[in-house]
Protein backbone atom coordinates (compact mmCIF):
# COMPACT_ATOMS: atom_id res chain seq x y z
CA UNK A 1 0.00 0.00 0.00
CA UNK A 2 1.81 3.45 -0.73
CA UNK A 3 1.82 6.10 1.83
CA UNK A 4 -0.31 8.09 0.08
CA UNK A 5 -3.64 5.66 0.53
CA UNK A 6 -2.71 4.87 4.02
CA UNK A 7 -5.94 5.44 6.22
CA UNK A 8 -6.28 4.80 9.78
CA UNK A 9 -8.38 2.22 11.86
CA UNK A 10 -11.44 4.64 12.63
CA UNK A 11 -12.73 4.88 16.46
CA UNK A 12 -15.22 1.95 16.72
CA UNK A 13 -17.30 4.22 18.88
CA UNK A 14 -17.35 6.79 16.41
CA UNK A 15 -18.12 3.68 13.66
CA UNK A 16 -20.81 2.46 15.78
CA UNK A 17 -22.19 5.62 16.11
CA UNK A 18 -22.33 6.45 12.28
CA UNK A 19 -23.66 2.55 11.67
CA UNK A 20 -26.71 3.51 14.03
CA UNK A 21 -27.26 7.04 12.50
CA UNK A 22 -27.47 5.73 8.95
CA UNK A 23 -29.41 2.58 10.16
CA UNK A 24 -32.29 4.94 12.27
CA UNK A 25 -32.21 7.72 10.06
CA UNK A 26 -34.82 7.86 6.96
CA UNK A 27 -32.36 9.62 4.86
CA UNK A 28 -31.67 8.44 0.97
CA UNK A 29 -28.67 6.94 -0.40
CA UNK A 30 -27.86 10.42 -1.54
CA UNK A 31 -27.97 12.11 2.19
CA UNK A 32 -26.11 8.79 3.05
CA UNK A 33 -23.52 9.85 0.64
CA UNK A 34 -23.21 13.18 2.37
CA UNK A 35 -22.88 11.86 5.60
CA UNK A 36 -20.15 9.84 4.77
CA UNK A 37 -18.21 12.02 2.91
CA UNK A 38 -18.58 14.51 6.34
CA UNK A 39 -17.02 11.74 8.42
CA UNK A 40 -14.17 11.17 6.39
CA UNK A 41 -13.76 15.34 6.10
CA UNK A 42 -13.76 15.41 9.50
CA UNK A 43 -10.92 13.30 9.75
CA UNK A 44 -8.10 14.92 7.67
CA UNK A 45 -9.63 12.56 4.23
CA UNK A 46 -11.49 13.23 1.07
CA UNK A 47 -13.24 10.63 -1.12
CA UNK A 48 -14.59 10.68 -4.50
CA UNK A 49 -18.42 10.95 -5.06
CA UNK A 50 -18.70 8.19 -6.79
CA UNK A 51 -16.98 5.58 -4.55
CA UNK A 52 -18.89 6.99 -1.53
CA UNK A 53 -22.17 6.45 -3.41
CA UNK A 54 -20.98 3.07 -4.33
CA UNK A 55 -19.73 2.05 -1.05
CA UNK A 56 -23.16 3.25 0.58
CA UNK A 57 -25.26 0.99 -1.86
CA UNK A 58 -22.74 -1.49 -0.46
CA UNK A 59 -23.57 -0.94 2.99
CA UNK A 60 -27.13 -0.63 3.24
CA UNK A 61 -29.90 -3.09 4.76
CA UNK A 62 -27.75 -3.32 7.77
CA UNK A 63 -25.60 -6.14 6.55
CA UNK A 64 -22.49 -4.09 7.09
CA UNK A 65 -20.87 -4.34 11.27
CA UNK A 66 -18.58 -1.90 11.90
CA UNK A 67 -15.89 -4.14 10.36
CA UNK A 68 -17.65 -4.10 6.63
CA UNK A 69 -17.91 0.53 7.34
CA UNK A 70 -14.16 0.02 8.09
CA UNK A 71 -13.27 -1.83 5.29
CA UNK A 72 -15.43 0.38 3.03
CA UNK A 73 -14.19 4.08 4.69
CA UNK A 74 -10.67 2.32 4.01
CA UNK A 75 -11.19 1.68 0.29
CA UNK A 76 -12.85 5.32 -0.33
CA UNK A 77 -10.91 7.93 1.51
CA UNK A 78 -8.43 9.69 -0.12
CA UNK A 79 -5.10 11.26 2.35
CA UNK A 80 -5.64 14.94 1.93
Amino acid sequence: MSDEKRVEKFNSYDLGTLRMVLLQSEIDSFQASELLAAFLNGRGYGADAQQIQDAVIRMEGGHCDTDCMQAELERVALVM
